[in-house]
Order: C-alpha cells, then sequence, then structure tokens
C-alpha cells in the first residue's frame, strides 16, 4: 500500500478450468427431461421404526398435473415392492409435501428466499421448467448431505449450506441439466431420484422397477451429480425494470459459473453509469469491479474475464432510471 491502512483485506480464490460439457453423462440416460409428456416420479420418504426402508409415493408427472399412485418400498437389497398395507398412502403424501413459493421466477431471473432476503439464479434454457417451478411439482430443497442441502432451481442443482455454514450467500452451482427430477433423497449411502422416464432402457443398471412397473427410481452416488452437465444459464436482477438512483440491485449468482457476459440496457432518454459490485468472499460486502456507461436507448455487453471470480454480482445507477442487467452464463 503507499499509505497506512487502519483495517485491510486481501481475498484470494481459485478455481480450476471447468471442462465439462453440456451434455448429461450416459448414466443419467433413464431420467425425463423437463418437456416429456410424462415422467415416473415419485416422493420419497425414508421409514423410521429402525425398519431402514425407503417409501416411495408412485407418482405421475405431466407438465400440467401430479396424479399419485401407490406406495412401494426400497429394500436394504435395493428391491422395489408394492407395500402390501396401502393405509399409509395419505401419512407419505402429508410428509412428501413439496411447499409453494421458496424458489419462484419473475421476468429477470429465478428467485431463491431464505430469512427474507432475496437470492436471484440463472434460469436453465429449457421453457418447460417454468412450468413445473410454477406449479411446485418438483422437489426444491433437500438436505442429502449432513448440513448441506441439496437445492434443484430452474434445471440447475446447487449446493447450498446450513445456516451455521453461512446458508445461501455461500451457495454453489453443482449441474445444470434438461432433467425434470422429482424428488431425491440419500439412502444408505446411496442418492436416490425419481423422474425417471417411462422410455429408459429396461438394462439401465442405475434405474430400479417394480415388478409391474408402476414405479422406478434412480440409484447412484451424490458425487454423480457433477456429471449431469457444466452448470450455465442466463438472467438476472433487472429487465425494464425501474431503477433508483444508488439503490443496488438484489445479488445475483456468479461463482461457479466459467464464462460470464453481461448485457447492460438503457430503456431511457438519458445516459446512465452503472456501477457493478462484486461480493469476492460471499461474506456480504461488495466492491466495485467496473463503472460502465450506458448511452441512452442502447445497451453494451461486456465480457468477463474467464479468471475472474465472485460469489455474487450486484448493480447500482447513477440516475433513476429503466434498464437491464442480464448475464449469459455458458
Amino acid at each position: 500500500a503507499d499509505r497506512d491502512i487502519a483495517k485491510a483485506s486481501a481475498t484470494f480464490q481459485y478455481a480450476a478450468e471447468d471442462r465439462r460439457t453440456t451434455e448429461r453423462n450416459t448414466l443419467f440416460n433413464g431420467l425425463s427431461k423437463a418437456g416429456d409428456a410424462k415422467s415416473q416420479g415419485g416422493f420419497l420418504l425414508t421409514r423410521g421404526a429402525n425398519l431402514r426402508t425407503l417409501a416411495v409415493l408412485a407418482a405421475d408427472v405431466t407438465p400440467d398435473k401430479t396424479t399419485l399412485g401407490d406406495v412401494y418400498e426400497l429394500s436394504a437389497d435395493l428391491k422395489l415392492a408394492k407395500m402390501a398395507d396401502q393405509k399409509g398412502v395419505d401419512f407419505y403424501q402429508k410428509n412428501t409435501v413439496i411447499p409453494q413459493g421458496i424458489v419462484t421466477t419473475d421476468a429477470a431471473s429465478v428467485i431463491f428466499e431464505e430469512g427474507g432476503v432475496r437470492w436471484r439464479l440463472p434460469r436453465s434454457a429449457s421453457s418447460a421448467q417454468d412450468g413445473l417451478l410454477g406449479r411446485s411439482a418438483l422437489r426444491k430443497a433437500r438436505e442429502v448431505c449432513t448440513e448441506r442441502d441439496l437445492l434443484q432451481a430452474h434445471g440447475t442443482f446447487y449446493e447450498l449450506p446450513a445456516l451455521n455454514a453461512k446458508g445461501a450467500i455461500r451457495m454453489r452451482p453443482v449441474a445444470t441439466s434438461d432433467a425434470a427430477i422429482h424428488d431425491y433423497c440419500s439412502y444408505r449411502g446411496l442418492l436416490v431420484l425419481s423422474g425417471v422416464s417411462p422410455e429408459a432402457a429396461k438394462d439401465d443398471r442405475h434405474v430400479i422397477r417394480s415388478d409391474d412397473g408402476k414405479a422406478a427410481v434412480w440409484v447412484g452416488a451424490a458425487d454423480d451429480l457433477w456429471q449431469l452437465g457444466k452448470p450455465r444459464g442466463h438472467g438476472g436482477p433487472w429487465l425494464n425494470t425501474a431503477v433508483q438512483k444508488g439503490a443496488p440491485s438484489d445479488p445475483y449468482l456468479m461463482t461457479g459459473y466459467d464464462k460470464k457476459t453481461l448485457k447492460l440496457t438503457n430503456h431511457g432518454a438519458k445516459p446512465v453509469r452503472v456501477s457493478v459490485l462484486l461480493d469476492v468472499a460471499g461474506d456480504g460486502r461488495s466492491t466495485t469491479y467496473r463503472i460502465l456507461e450506458v448511452p441512452a436507448g442502447k445497451d453494451i455487453v461486456h465480457a468477463f474475464e474467464p479468471a475472474l471470480n465472485a460469489y455474487w454480482v450486484r448493480f447500482v445507477a447513477d440516475e433513476d432510471a429503466v434498464l437491464s442487467a442480464q448475464l449469459t452464463y455458458e
């Protein structure tokens, strides 16, 4: 430093090059796609009372509705069989409800709310995800590893730390795909997913079916999710948004994406200067990365350096204006 500073911080963030492709690994071939006419879903719940089995409440999932079926049981030897006693359907239905809200969308992006704070996330390229998310058809969050939830939002899985480990501010993307995963949980050290394609190959070793063919789950390891597809998406905190001078936008996720492009659009009649603020350490403190001038009625495109990484990005305008700030992650 060229002068004395009472308090200073220097933050370094390292990341390896992400060489994954956008294609999901063949081990996920048995999963349905968001645009499929029908998917074999299932509400999943590990059973107590020392039973050590996994209840699977079968469900047919279509773009418009979810239809419940019978209850099945996945045993320790990974056999999926229909329960002899179907009186527990109401119990499993009640205890596996997918809540409304929490993850929503608006015109600009996906929104995840935790503790009254809005965190904005990218949306995938699949418009079919809009309808599924809009009716809360797919599981949104569930603890899969100890004190670490798995958040599913518009085609992307995220690691979501527990609140005692900073919570949403330290979340990161795992993978993005076209899959429509209905529910997910851990069972005996394995990751179990529902949302199997009716067309899945009969010899797919990751797909376990009941004898009657009316229930099916995918089984693998939690770390397999990293092979579901490179994280990607588009969105931002503003889209034709009336912005107040000096008011920061909602934070928009940046960490975990390597090819990042920003498009700023000024929909007004006067030029506006927009500060791009980065939360590098994921601690809520932001630093100015660039101040970009956007001409009246024009847009500008800025490509972030490949090595630049930060947890969150926010934007602040120096005038009241109608602006769009949209990012593309590839």
